[in-house]
């Protein structure tokens, strides 16, 4: 048998702010972003949570027909090279909108990220549900960059329309990624740029937002090329804008704007562990679920930075199954604890690193 013993397994818990749900002592556990190079990213992002029974307070029919929902709001922030982790997270009533107090929660999550270190270039980026003169105001209030999704309304309309075709850039993506209304595998686009684009230009002077508008083309594989024996005349195509001030050249900004869908794989983890279930018919009782679900994914996460390069990026399932769920027979003798752990466990140094690590003495200053 492998043994490993320790003689205070349970240390003390820290407290922690409501508002603040990045650990402050994260800085020791490799999620520091002041050292850091590249740009820090912050993630707002909304989803719907289906709750079952007329009692619970807040379910509400809102995007879904028929189906009742709590509409959670989460923040997180990343590096290019680095997972996310949570800075902000809010429970909502189901039919609330998806910008429904954006802007203060978008000023929260990027005060949040300061204080955990992100200094340099900040961008928050977001859907277009979030394409909201407040929101950007916060942003430019913090500091901040933005690079936000804007849709197809009839002004973006106009001016991707008065892209010139010499204008526009081939770029491959390095791995295929599927079609949102085909599902078939798309690995070409074009990108092209406006680099000045007045948003929000109905209203008034104060609101107005000059911008750089990126477009991005993908050919519409839903319609075919050829019908019968007669070919397309011209291609069909599918755009995706977004306005920002990142100041980073226009495949770069068009590529870190991409992976703003980082936030739906936090939105995923959540809804397979803690936020399967919301079984409380107290809706501040569910609100505290989600903030302590936000609290253990930034510790999970944190744990698998100390433990090897392999969990630093591995889901928090996966965390739990190498790190947590571990087949072990505590004894006791003479005052002290041992753990008998598996004979040949694959991860056995993996977790005597993560050990050895939080149980150590101090780092001198």
């Amino acid at each position: 048998m492998w043994e490993d013993t320790c003689s205070n397994p349970v240390g003390p818990i820290p407290p922690c702010e409501s508002r603040l749900a990045v650990p402050p002592d994260l800085s020791d556990q490799g999620l520091h972003h002041r050292t850091v190079p590249g740009p820090k990213l912050i993630d707002v992002g909304s989803t719907h949570k289906r709750v079952y029974g007329r009692a619970k307070q807040g379910a509400e029919y809102g995007r879904f027909k028929g189906i009742r929902t709590l509409h959670p709001l989460l923040a997180t922030v990343c590096t290019p090279q680095s997972r996310p982790v949570i800075a902000g997270a809010r429970m909502r009533r189901g039919k609330a909108a998806d910008s429904r107090g954006a802007p203060k929660f978008v000023s929260e999550a990027l005060a949040t990220a300061r204080e955990a270190g992100c200094t340099g270039t900040r961008i928050l980026r977001a859907d277009s549900q979030f394409y909201d003169a407040a929101v950007i105001a916060a942003c430019r209030r913090a500091g901040a960059h933005f690079s936000i999704t804007t849709g197809m309304n009839p002004s973006i309309k106009q001016a991707v329309h008065s892209i010139p075709n010499h204008a526009w850039q081939h770029i491959s993506y390095p791995t295929a990624v599927p079609g949102p209304e085909t599902g078939e595998l798309i690995s070409d686009a074009e990108v092209a740029e406006l680099p000045e684009y007045t948003a929000f230009a109905s209203r008034k002077r104060s609101d107005r937002v000059t911008a750089r508008l990126i477009v991005r083309r993908v050919r519409d594989l839903a319609k075919p090329a050829i019908v019968g024996e007669q070919g397309e005349l011209f291609p069909v195509w599918r755009y995706h804008p977004f306005v920002t001030n990142n100041p980073a050249q226009t495949l770069q900004a068009e590529r870190e704007h991409r992976h703003h869908a980082v936030v739906e794989q936090v939105i995923a983890d959540s809804k397979a562990s803690a936020l399967a279930h919301l079984p409380s018919g107290q809706f501040n009782a569910n609100a505290a679920r989600l903030t302590l679900w936000a609290m253990t994914y930034n510790l999970l996460r944190a744990a698998g930075a100390l433990t090897s390069t392999f969990h630093a990026k591995a889901t928090t399932a996966t965390l739990r199954t190498h790190l947590i769920h571990v087949p072990t027979r505590i004894a006791r003798s003479a005052r002290r604890i041992t753990l008998h752990l598996p004979h040949n466990w694959p991860w056995q140094h993996a977790w005597t690193h993560l050990f050895d690590t939080v149980h150590g003495p101090p780092e001198p200053a």
